[in-house]
Order: C-alpha cells, then structure tokens, then sequence
C-alpha cells in the first residue's frame, strides 16, 4: 500500500537486520513492523490508532522504541549510506543547517530517568560493531535532557543536519529549541560515517562545506583548516567592519566561493524532504532517543527514495 517497503526496498534492508538468537522468542516480521513505523513516522497517527494490518501497536512502538536506543536505525542507515558511496552517488560537496521543529504538548512528561535498552533478543550482524552500543539512552534530567526548550517558536526541538549535494541527510543531532547552531558544527560533522568496501576506515571528510552566516566564527573556520577541509561560509557585517577598523593588523577577508555558496539551498531541500514526514514536522516524542529514531528512520525513507 502507499508508503510501504518496495520490494526492492526490503531487499537492501533486509541483510541488516537483527535475527532473532532462538532464546528470547522469535521477532514479528520486519517487514510488516517497519510498514507500520514508517506509517506513523509519515502520518504522526498516535501508536494506538494504527491500522490492524501492521500488527499489534504496542509490537510496533516497542520495535522502534528499541531500534533507536541501541542504534539499528543509523546502522541501516550508513549501509544504505555506504551502497551509494560504493555506487559513486554521493555528492560529497556539503552542506550544514539546523531547522526548529514545534513539540506538541504530548511530547512533554517524560520520565527524569530513561530506561535502560533492552538487550538479548538481537543476533549479531555484518556491520553492527561499526557504531558503539550506549549502555543507557541519551536523556533524563528534565525538558532540556530530551532535547525539548524554549525559543521564539515556543515549545521546541531542534534538529542539526549535514547533507549531501544531492539533498539526502548524512548525519543528524537533535537539542533543545533554543540551543545555537555553531556549537553542534563540528559534531555534526563528525558524525558522519560512511563506511567503505573492505577493510579500512569509514569515510568521515567532506570534499567541501557550505553554511550560512550562523556558523561564520573563528572556531568553525579553524576546524575547518584544521582538517583541511575546503569551505564557504559569508562573513558577518560586523565582522567585516571590526576587520577593516583593525587595518593591516585585521588579516585578509576569509575565501568565498558565491558560486559554490548558492549550491547551499541543497541542505535546505534536505529539510523539507524530512518534514514531508508529519512526526518529524511536528514532534510527538516524549524521549529525545526515539524522536532521533523517528527522525534517522526519515532520513531512511529518503535514501531509499532518491
């Protein structure tokens, strides 16, 4: 039905699935699971409310619960990431932005301490030791501990994305509504991981950078020639004029590329391929984990998709 897997879909997720290891009872088939998150990820229909034909909503929920605490979801998501590498598709010329996603009030209550991820029913599988297992989900300790705040959009998350130069998100972080954007520059960029054929290290350099005025400060710059990385970011007004007030003493303007600069709205089309999914537009969350989940299972669908 409209949304589900393709067939050609399931087939480039299904060797990376979990299996079960014959101990804990069997999982509910994948594929018929993964239907009905991906139907809630694209609706924002509450858990209790969806169609028989995926199963047992609570099956549902606790699938995806459990995917985006112990890492599946971005697991899948740098095997599909590293196919297309291994295809040549990606454009590693990137871009960087954040976008402030509205928490609805269901959002809000979380418990102070998060559960712990439940373990023993997943198998081993090529690839699950690329990302480290975190003993606790990421959370607890109020609002700001789920990444939810406040900022002039009201009750806010946000979401921190690099993308390639074909609009498909490379790797994603989620704070508080009114957190900056420089401060999650270079974890962002670190985050991004994409594995190649055979042994080595994953792939985690940008053949390029772009980002708006919000990034334009000494500490992103410098990263950036740190790891020799070729960017373009304007520089602000101010700046500019505390640098010319300081005459030769100022140094020269940094580098910009206005060709290379208007090639940035890529990062913007990310933004709204993943808002095309209505529980990522509006977050219904209460843990910051599992709207990471919901958000990385978007960014999925995209890969799979473009």
């Amino acid at each position: 039905m409209r949304g589900d897997l393709s067939d050609a879909e399931w087939e480039r997720l299904r060797p990376f699935l979990p299996v079960s290891n014959n101990r804990c009872g069997r999982w509910r088939d994948h594929r018929q699971v993964i239907d009905g998150i991906l139907h809630r990820v694209r609706t924002g229909v509450q858990w209790r409310d969806l169609p028989e034909r995926f199963g047992p909503w609570k099956t549902v929920y606790e699938r995806h619960r459990l995917w985006s605490a112990d890492g599946t979801w971005e697991r899948l998501l740098q095997e599909v990431q590293a196919a297309a590498d291994a295809a040549g598709e990606i454009d590693w010329d990137v871009a960087v932005d954040s976008t402030s996603v509205r928490a609805h009030q269901h959002a809000a209550g979380a418990r102070v301490d998060p559960p712990r991820a439940k373990g023993g029913r997943s198998g081993r599988t090529p690839g699950r030791a690329s990302v480290a297992k975190p003993g606790r989900p990421v959370g607890g300790g109020g609002a700001g501990g789920e990444g939810l705040g406040r900022s002039r959009g009201g009750f806010t998350s946000k979401i921190h994305l690099s993308a390639d130069g074909r609009c498909r998100p490379l790797s994603l972080l989620v704070t508080a509504g009114q957190r900056g954007d420089s401060p999650k520059f270079k974890p962002v960029l670190e985050k991004i991981r994409v594995s190649r054929p055979g042994p080595g290290r994953p792939r985690t350099k940008p053949a390029s950078v772009a980002a708006d005025k919000a990034y334009s400060n000494g500490p992103c710059r410098e990263y950036l020639r740190r790891r020799g990385i070729r960017h373009t970011i304007p520089e602000k007004a101010d700046t500019r004029a505390a640098r010319l007030r300081k005459g030769a003493r100022g140094g020269r303007p940094p580098g910009f590329d206005e060709g290379r600069y208007k090639k940035r709205n890529t990062v913007e089309r990310a933004i709204n391929k993943l808002k095309n999914h209505r529980a990522v537009a509006t977050r219904y969350d209460k843990r910051g984990y599992v709207f990471l989940g919901t958000v990385t299972a978007a960014a999925l669908v995209v890969w799979l998709r473009t």
